[in-house]
């Protein structure tokens, strides 16, 4: 099997695999049809792979087009779980706009910018001053009321399989809980319910690669985003774990390292059993 990475850092874990720059695409088309699969291209790469030369991806197209942005996702959410969403307006930034999430939410309540991670772009707005400095620079409003929670979960979905779910703490007075902004990571006692939620929504919108950030009030979980590229900080021995379940969805079993057992983690314990 011919196999293509695009990103050499995100597939560590699979032997026998083709590593070729993103920017030297056209100097490989030919090697790239040939390919059977090829791994993490960047974005502005997909359009051309799937619809121009016909290949596979991995990521899933999904995955890639509801993970550009909160309010692709945050939309497909709405449609598919409205009651696992939390109290959200998608708007733009005129002055009605802002009257409307003031009379919704009050002070405070978060705001996003629609493309961020690691916790950048998230905003405690606690008054109007804070709210016409936010949307200086953006040009949708997002914004979210603020659950009454320290902590939320990251719940890794790799091929319909849960391959590892944490709590991440949020710092003594803060409102993110991101590791990358000072998060503590605790894997004790998370909810069923949580990776539930997380499984159905990867199989229901055919996200194969992701990173689920949900929260619990009162033993209700609420769905905040996806990552399609999340921070390994709280899978133990990550590039073997994600390597072994990307083997799983492209159908190799162990053929790109016979040493490694699709079995077992790499532990020696047996794996999750939290499937779609």
């Amino acid at each position: 099997m011919k196999i293509i990475t695009f990103d050499v850092f995100r597939t560590l874990g699979l032997a026998g695999v083709r590593y070729i720059k993103p920017e030297r695409m056209y100097d490989h088309l030919d090697e790239i049809q040939a390919a059977d699969w090829l791994l993490f291209p960047a974005y502005w790469q997909v359009h051309t792979l799937v619809y121009g030369l016909k290949a596979r991806i991995f990521p899933s197209l999904a995955s890639y087009h509801l993970g550009h942005n909160k309010v692709e996702q945050t939309r497909a959410f709405m449609a598919i779980c409205p009651e696992h969403v939390p109290p959200t307006e998608i708007l733009g930034t005129s002055r009605a706009s802002l009257d409307l999430v003031e009379a919704r939410f009050g002070y405070p309540f978060i705001a996003k910018r629609i493309k961020s991670s690691m916790g950048d772009g998230v905003s405690l707005i606690d008054c109007r001053e804070a709210l016409e400095a936010h949307i200086e620079d953006e040009p949708v409003l997002y914004a979210q009321q603020r659950l009454p929670v320290d902590r939320d979960l990251r719940i890794v979905v790799v091929g319909g399989e849960v391959l590892t779910a944490y709590w991440r703490v949020t710092p003594l007075g803060g409102y993110r809980a991101n590791v990358s902004q000072g998060g503590r990571v605790e894997h004790d006692d998370i909810p069923e319910a949580a990776t539930a939620l997380a499984l159905r929504l990867a199989r229901e919108l055919d996200i194969d690669h992701a990173g689920f950030d949900i929260a619990m009030v009162d033993g209700h979980p609420y769905v905040f985003e996806f990552n399609r590229l999340f921070g390994n900080q709280g899978i133990a021995d990550s590039s073997k774990r994600i390597g072994l379940a990307i083997q799983r969805v492209l159908g190799i079993g162990n053929d790109l390292d016979p040493e490694l057992d699709p079995e077992r983690d790499p532990d020696g314990a047996p794996p999750l059993k939290m499937t779609a």
